[in-house]
């Protein structure tokens, strides 16, 4: 995908691959919701009722960024509305836990990703190319794998696919994509979301996009320009 549009699947490509994730991830799914119960599900504290409060004040800011995703991005969402992603929770590149709160101050274009879903080994290296472009202190593409298992399958997937720009994070338990499941976010893999700076959901995408090109930088531009 980083090639232009060489790679880059026709639209109803994109809705059979959509598909195709969306039942893979309910296997996963399933598979995961058996092994962990109630903790799967997204649990609301009282600070994560206010910090919504103050996300879905954002409602406008949302629709003008998301007005921005054209072309090739053109599939992503305005939150609607914008809600607290601060406690999504992974493994960073240092194998320790954190979450997107983690992040303050930064941007993030938070992408769900594993080596069975075949329209990530075409997007995995255009991300890559996004973050060695416009990658800053304002600014990171955060790619989660969430195969299960350990990290030998997926490192290999990443050299394959020749991504070396990414951060390497993790959530082998499936617990990330349940969460955003069970906010109505998440249908299948690749799963994207565009963050602020303070941790709100901004936009988001199910399915594969072109994110090294012309139209994903312009929308990059606007979410830190505004």
């Amino acid at each position: 995908m980083a090639d232009g549009n060489r790679f880059f699947p026709a639209p109803r490509l994109i809705l059979a691959a959509l598909v195709a994730g969306a039942l893979a991830g309910a296997v996963a799914v399933y598979v995961s919701e058996s092994r962990s119960g109630n903790n799967a599900a997204h649990q609301v504290s009282a600070s994560d009722s206010k910090d919504d409060v103050a996300c879905a004040a954002k409602s406008d800011r949302a629709k003008k960024i998301a007005a921005a995703a054209t072309g090739e991005v053109a599939a992503l969402l305005p939150a609607d509305p914008p809600q607290s992603m601060r406690s999504l929770a992974f493994n960073g590149p240092d194998g320790k836990p954190m979450t997107i709160a983690d992040h303050a101050g930064k941007t993030v274009l938070l992408n769900l990703w594993a080596t069975w879903c075949a329209p990530c080994r075409a997007e995995m290296p255009a991300l890559d190319a996004l973050q060695k472009e416009k990658g800053s202190d304002a600014f990171q593409v955060v790619a989660v794998n969430v195969d299960a298992g350990d990290d030998v399958k997926p490192k290999k997937f990443l050299a394959d696919t020749g991504v070396h720009t990414l951060g390497y994070y993790r959530d082998s338990t499936m617990t990330l994509f349940n969460d955003l499941k069970a906010r109505g976010l998440a249908l299948g893999l690749p799963v994207t979301m565009l963050i602020d700076g303070e941790g709100c959901l901004i936009a988001h995408m199910n399915g594969p996009a072109e994110w090294s090109g012309p139209d994903a930088k312009r929308l990059v531009e606007t979410a830190l320009g505004s």
